[in-house]
């Protein structure tokens, strides 16, 4: 870390600059016993989050990098605000009152995380910031009519907000000019044994309070109806480790080359957060819980790290050494009105809040 933050305090830095010259920004929020979050205006991201484990050690438990320069060489999505449409929309395209949008295509002819200059390309406004007993950064972002294809004017806000001694809560809210759709997440990459130990998550015990999840095909959109975890490798009701059947032969699996799936916790956005998730990571002690308002959860066992990007303290990130929890409306809902409306109009206002809330056992 390059700055160190009291508790409930803020502290700026800038963390790197982009070509043009524009300051890339990095605040530092903290809250009790070492906990402390890093969030860049590039990407809107968390660059790191340093956790205490049962004894009390302080690592930093997210993929990324030390400089700028590698987020801007590659983009990996490491700790990234996705918008304006977070996973996939099929064939980069949708129709919305008898209007055909087209998308730039980045993920073979679809559509992924916004397309081609997605918010975790865009260099956030810092709008707001606050201390005391909930230490707060509010970002903002501009996003103008026809942005890879997306119609609408989209102004957007996000909230780091810390909540508890060791609880991260996220605020996202969006306004619009004309009418559109918008699905934004978060983007992190968590390795709660810590990123410098040079584990994988594969024995990281996992609850996913979800009864069905959405079945991809080989483009990894959600085809046909959403399917009962029940009797399969996506049941994970109860804890059960992130690798215990990720081998197993299963067709899902093997389109995913692991879990790469939005599961359904509703068919609409809740009126306000609910657990959705647990995991526990065995040896250090550490626990995140995900709360989250959102329908939909994609869950990512860092199937496509393939060992060619190099991250913090010099480590090659390869295949199950992060997952990440995204908390989302559900892929392709643009193209499927059988999903929840992912539609925003003009006088209405997006919202998505979701907490990372952290423990040890």
């Amino acid at each position: 870390m390059n700055a160190v933050a009291e508790a409930g305090s803020i502290v700026r830095d800038v963390f790197g600059r982009l070509p043009d010259g524009r300051a890339v920004e990095r605040l530092f929020l903290r809250g009790a016993d070492g906990f402390e979050v890093a969030i860049m205006t590039y990407g809107a991201a968390i660059q790191a989050l340093h956790v205490p484990d049962r004894a009390g050690k302080i690592a930093d438990i997210v993929l990324g990098h030390d400089r700028l320069a590698p987020y801007l060489a590659r983009r990996d999505f490491f700790g990234a605000s996705i918008g304006r449409y977070a996973n996939r929309i099929a064939g980069a395209a949708f129709t919305l009152d008898d209007v055909r949008c087209r998308l730039s295509a980045n993920d073979g002819g679809n559509a992924l995380h916004g397309g081609v200059g997605g918010f975790d390309q865009a260099l956030w406004a810092v709008e707001a910031v606050g201390g005391g007993p909930e230490p707060f950064v509010t970002l903002r972002h501009v996003s103008p009519d026809g942005a890879d294809g997306f119609p609408g004017t989209l102004t957007t806000r996000l909230t780091y907000r810390i909540t508890a001694a060791q609880e991260l809560t996220l605020a996202f809210e969006a306004t619009t000019d004309r009418p559109t759709v918008v699905n934004l997440t978060h983007h992190s990459f968590f390795n709660l044994g810590g990123v410098a130990e040079h584990r994988d998550v594969l024995d990281h015990e996992l609850t996913l309070l979800a009864e069905h999840v959405l079945p991809i095909d080989a483009g990894l959109i959600p085809h046909g109806e959403a399917m009962a975890v029940g009797g399969t490798p996506f049941d994970f009701r109860s804890p059960q480790p992130i690798g215990g059947r990720i081998r197993e032969a299963h067709e899902q699996l093997r389109l995913a080359r692991g879990y790469d799936h939005c599961f359904v916790l509703g068919d609409a956005p809740a009126p306000s957060p609910r657990l959705a998730a647990r995991v526990v990571e065995p040896a250090s002690g550490r626990v995140l819980e995900l709360l989250t308002d959102q329908p939909g959860l994609q869950f990512y066992s860092g199937n496509f790290l393939d060992g060619t990007v190099k991250g913090k303290s010099g480590r090659l990130y390869r295949q199950s050494d992060a997952f990440c929890l995204e908390p989302q409306l559900w892929p392709d809902a643009p193209n499927r009105p059988d999903f929840p409306s992912s539609r925003l109009d003009p006088g209405q206002t997006y919202r998505h809040v979701s907490v990372f809330r952290f423990s040890m056992i």
